[in-house]
């Protein structure tokens, strides 16, 4: 270990190990890179996405509180109408003469179950492909949930719940975007079929099951905007980063603490996934006319090549901003970039400036190339140095 990256560790811990955590001295640190040595860039996205606050009396009381809701959110929400779970004081739903699996009504809870059956399946489409490259997510969880899957409740996993379904994926898929693409086309397709993956035995889940849940009840308790495709790219750089924390205390509850930074950080990103909103000015068609706003401010003449080639900003900042950036570079690469994002003191303003930076530096290409080469270049970015990208940022951002 260089005596440069000592100072950097001994820098955070200065700083958290305060009674009180300095925000603004944290996020300067932060900005420039989070050590992942001892567990501290899962420390500080907890503080920065504001699940912890600055105050550390207070952290031990509000984490077991968290976590308490965490597991009565999966008491009520991972049950499946007509087991009794007297064991664990739900009450069995039965069928009954006003209640049943053919009731039209929109309250029942029947219809409920299958039109969460519905969200389910778009789920397990999507994280069953979550970072087909890696192995992580395939492989076991060290700690998987109990309370699914201790053989004494009756409470039924959402694999089962998959399995048993005769809904087809294909009929319920949701995305967003409309005719926009919001898949890497570089990225590796999954297997589709249930049985091309490995059968965990009983007792054990794979890390993609975990997301499931966490995604699952995510659109459970927000049904305004429920699930739409794109979120499980959000959710799985967080829970990779907590659920290889080096502190054991900490990545057992990878779980439940993944959940309520992605809910903080979804409140302030949720508007990039609502259509409706999509001409606001907290719309995603907004955010993508700043980048070229920007762009013409910085450059104007590679402006005015991507005018002139009719090369729109959603034809490729749509996905680099919903996504965070997320599918753009490998997976260690986007938590470097995140660090900066959530370091951010203008939450995700450095975000535009991040795509004005990727942009011009590859101005040389696009002023070369036409249509079809600069198309290929942007959806599938040809430089892999993000230290070179937010070095580029951040020196637009000083020109301002």
């Amino acid at each position: 270990m260089s005596s440069l990256h000592k100072s950097r560790i001994a820098e955070f811990r200065d700083v958290l190990g305060e009674a009180e955590v300095a925000l603004p001295k944290l996020r300067a640190l932060c900005f420039s890179g989070i050590p992942f040595d001892g567990g501290l860039r899962c420390l500080c996205w907890k503080i920065l996405l504001n699940y912890l606050p600055v105050d550390k009396e207070v952290w031990s009381s509000l984490l077991k509180k968290q976590r308490e809701l965490y597991s009565q959110f999966l008491k009520e929400m991972i049950i499946q109408p007509g087991i009794a779970k007297a064991n664990l004081g739900v009450s069995r739903e039965d069928v009954t003469l006003e209640d049943h699996p053919l009731n039209p009504n929109p309250d029942s809870r029947w219809n409920t179950y299958f039109k969460d059956n519905e969200v389910l399946l778009q789920i397990d489409k999507d994280v069953r492909r979550l970072y087909p490259d890696m192995a992580f997510f395939q492989r076991p969880t060290e700690y998987p949930c109990l309370l699914i899957l201790d053989p004494q409740n009756d409470f039924e996993t959402l694999r089962k719940r998959v399995e048993q379904t005769t809904l087809k994926s294909q009929t319920v898929a949701r995305n967003r975007s409309g005719v926009t693409n919001v898949s890497s086309p570089l990225k590796p397709s999954a297997p589709h079929s249930l049985s091309e993956y490995e059968v965990l035995p009983n007792g054990c889940e794979a890390h993609w099951e975990v997301v499931e849940r966490i995604l699952f009840i995510y659109a459970k308790l927000n049904p305004g905007i429920a699930y739409v495709q794109g979120m499980n790219e959000i959710v799985g750089p967080l829970y990779y980063t907590f659920a290889t924390d080096p502190n054991c205390e900490w990545k057992e509850h990878a779980e439940a603490d993944t959940f309520f930074c992605f809910t903080n950080l979804m409140a302030e990103i949720r508007d990039n996934f609502i259509k409706s909103l999509d001409d606001s000015q907290c719309g995603i068609t907004y955010k993508m006319e700043k980048v070229y706003s920007t762009l013409k401010e910085k450059d104007v003449e590679l402006y005015l090549k991507l005018q002139e080639q009719n090369i729109k900003p959603q034809f490729f900042a749509f996905r680099w901003l919903t996504l965070l950036l997320s599918q753009e570079f490998l997976l260690p690469d986007v938590i470097r970039i995140w660090d900066s994002l959530f370091a951010d003191d203008n939450r995700f303003d450095f975000l535009l400036l991040v795509c004005c930076a990727m942009l011009t530096l590859i101005r040389d290409q696009l002023l070369e190339g036409d249509f079809t080469l600069n198309m290929r270049l942007l959806q599938d970015y040809p430089i892999s140095d993000v230290h070179l990208i937010l070095k580029k940022a951040k020196e637009l951002q000083d020109s301002k």
